[in-house]
């Protein structure tokens, strides 16, 4: 059996749970992100961040969990170097439901996996080591991170197989991405750890594990181990284990705590926080789409290929864009111009940030294509200047004397280039390569405004292959 702790860093938020310091601590000069609160100097006292409660509450929402009437805080003593306070302020579910949601179930290729609970809690600092060996190596600690709002996901022990596992965390992080709440491209935002046990044995875990790839690997290895105990009468100790990335097995950490080891007991810092009805129905109401529902969505009620749908509702900001400019008669053409020629453009999230297309810039685009009154070319061409300017089609192309050109007779112009060249046409039945050529003599022609696939379409017709 495998059950998953995921934790989310919350990483759209400006400062951290409990106090004013950043929550984006990457990239600081270690421990200068940092103040008496978070580094659990006597007599500070926490703050709790709003935003956070709301969005872990979101999360659990999103996830099909229940949310209580109201939530508490609690203090789990334990110590550790990257913990300045020796205790970390967090949530449970030993004194009833008062953490941000419970019971809850993500489907994945057709399992559910029950989500125990979903809490807020503050994250602990990084342990960094150097040195070029265990003899040499040093352990430092940066508290810049200490402090930074987290949501941890536990599900029950619901995964059959390691794969599963990664799968499920696929999929969480395209929830998490969607909400627009935590982005789990960055280096740190969402790390899991396993929890596995075969029959017969003990309940292991296994944490320090960098990448979804790497946990899928962790839990195989576990699985085999502990399998491999038993089968020699050797009993599974109940235990914390590391993931050596280099050596690609697990090591013992430490014996694993019990939770009354964790001696967890009221924050009487922080107020009991009421989440009333009506807050959950408007967060509710605020959950956006799903990218499963929209990938369905897009298939069945607008005919797009699959593989299409799947490039476009992978990214939201693409998808937004898509919904926004269809309609009836330009569906394909809108998701062709995003998935063949604007993803290109905009392939880093700083370039969409700045783009100044609009939903009804690429709608009139698209129209125009659909209409002939644009090739695909000189779509592209404006396309590229919308991004820039977001000017309208119309001013683009007096703009650039798009609105001038000649209506192409592009039937006419491949005679005249087949015509002039015999030889290669004849050459092109038995070589298919040779079109390109005859294509890039019918685009000189044209001036480079007629759509060089239409082109090849045609030639490859009149070659009869």
């Amino acid at each position: 059996m495998i059950g998953l702790e995921i934790h989310c860093q919350l990483t759209g938020l400006e400062s951290k749970l409990f106090c004013p310091c950043k929550a984006d601590y990457r990239g600081l000069k270690p421990n200068t992100n940092i103040c008496p609160v978070c580094a659990g100097l006597p007599g500070s006292l926490p703050r709790l961040n709003r935003q956070a409660v709301i969005w872990a509450a979101k999360i659990a929402l999103a996830l099909g969990c229940n949310i209580p009437d109201r939530i508490a805080f609690f203090r789990k003593n334990y110590f550790y170097p990257d913990l300045p306070k020796n205790f970390q302020i967090t949530q449970t579910t030993l004194y009833g439901d008062v953490c941000a949601g419970t019971d809850g179930a993500v489907t994945t290729a057709g399992k559910k996996i029950r989500i125990r609970r979903v809490q807020l809690e503050e994250d602990p600092g990084r342990i960094v080591y150097s040195g070029s060996s265990e003899r040499t190596q040093t352990t430092l600690v940066d508290y810049n991170r200490a402090g930074t709002p987290l949501v941890e996901i536990v599900t029950e022990p619901d995964f059959e197989d390691p794969r599963q596992a990664r799968e499920f965390l696929v999929i969480l992080a395209d929830i998490l991405e969607n909400l627009r709440i935590s982005d789990p491209g960055l280096e740190g935002a969402v790390r899991a750890d396993g929890n596995v046990s075969v029959s017969g044995g003990n309940r292991v875990e296994v944490k320090n594990v960098n990448s979804f790839h790497d946990l899928e690997k962790a839990l195989r290895y576990e699985t085999t181990r502990q399998q491999s105990l038993l089968e020699r009468g050797i009993p599974v100790v109940q235990e914390t284990r590391h993931w050596d990335d280099r050596r690609r097995i697990t090591i013992s950490a430490r014996v694993k705590e019990e939770e009354t080891d964790y001696r967890y007991h009221l924050e009487s810092d922080i107020p009991w926080v009421m989440i009333p009805d009506a807050t959950q129905e408007r967060l509710r109401e605020s959950i956006p789409e799903s990218i499963a529902s929209r990938r369905e969505r897009y298939v069945t009620e607008y005919g797009i290929a699959e593989q299409v749908a799947s490039v476009l509702s992978s990214d939201r900001y693409f998808s937004d864009l898509f919904d926004g400019a269809r309609n009836t008669a330009n569906t394909r053409e809108a998701a062709n111009i995003i998935t063949t020629d604007l993803m290109g453009l905009l392939d880093t999230r700083e370039k969409r940030r700045s783009s100044k297309l609009t939903p009804a810039l690429l709608g009139s685009l698209a129209d125009a294509v659909v209409s002939s009154k644009l090739t695909r070319n000189l779509a592209k061409i404006s396309l590229a200047e919308m991004v820039k300017t977001g000017e309208d089609l119309d001013t683009i192309s007096s703009r650039l004397g798009l609105d001038d050109s000649p209506v192409l007779d592009i039937n006419s112009i491949i005679e005249s280039v087949i015509q002039e060249n015999p030889k290669a046409m004849k050459e092109a039945r038995t070589n298919p390569q040779v079109i390109n050529y005859l294509v890039g003599m019918t685009m000189k022609k044209t001036g480079g405004k007629a759509d060089p696939g239409l082109v090849s379409k045609r030639l490859r017709e009149r070659a009869g292959i």
